[in-house]
């Protein structure tokens, strides 16, 4: 695939063959030729895992410090009191019956699926549309609740998800910021997230946990990160 001329400029700065230090890494995302647009930064890290298996499935919720740098679409079904506290929150659409009927006419114009349990009898109605996009309601990573206002006001603030599977070649991955952090912003983020990974290992996950880490912005190289970095 042909490359735009600043990614090969930006490729020449990256040594293949080295894993640097998260603070290495990310300076020299920021000192890559600039786009337009501000890029997001993400995090991908190759797990030692068997993802076929129950119980060596990894799947939670990290709060990154300072935030991802960007606005998350928070919806809610809920009703009553509840609908009231998302509202308060600030979530950015709150129903029921009537945002469940919306979502199977082919709407999807959000983020993140906050519910609350009693309303999950419709919500099992949405699996086929929102599993395949990541935006099911799941009490594992706190999507499933009654207190819905804080989920809202978390998922504000810069909480993200991580899912690794055999679906997602049991990698862990998140935007954990923007280029225009500054670099000390990006490097706790990346910590936050990786902390939260390595605390996550499965008892039953045997051997090597951490096969490769590779920090990166959207449309620049990949950068190896030195797996002693990855410190729970």
């Amino acid at each position: 695939m042909a490359r735009s001329k600043k990614y090969s400029q930006a490729l020449e700065n990256v040594d293949r063959d080295k894993a640097y230090t998260i603070e290495e890494a990310v300076g020299l995302l920021k000192s890559f030729p600039a786009l337009k647009f501000d890029q997001t930064v993400e995090i991908t890290l190759n797990l030692g895992i068997d993802g076929r298996q129950a119980d060596q499935i990894l799947r939670g919720t990290v709060m990154l410090p300072h935030g991802t740098g960007k606005d998350i679409r928070v919806l809610v079904i809920a009703q009553g009191e509840i609908a009231q506290e998302a509202e308060e929150a600030g979530a950015d659409y709150v129903g029921g019956a009537d945002l469940v009927a919306k979502i199977e006419g082919g709407w999807l114009d959000f983020d993140l699926v906050v519910a609350s349990p009693d309303m999950m009898g419709q919500v099992g109605k949405l699996g086929r549309v929102l599993g395949p996009r990541g935006l099911m309601p799941n009490p594992k990573t706190g999507t499933v609740t009654r207190e819905v206002g804080q989920a809202v006001r978390d998922a504000k603030a810069g909480r993200v998800e991580y899912r690794a599977d055999s679906k997602s070649g049991n990698n862990a991955q998140a935007a954990v910021g923007k280029l225009s952090f500054e670099a000390e912003s990006l490097v706790e983020n990346v910590k936050a997230f990786t902390e939260a990974i390595m605390r996550a290992k499965p008892a039953a996950a045997k051997g090597q946990f951490v096969n490769k880490c590779v920090l990166s912005s959207a449309m620049g190289p990949g950068i190896k990160i030195d797996r002693s970095q990855l410190a729970a």
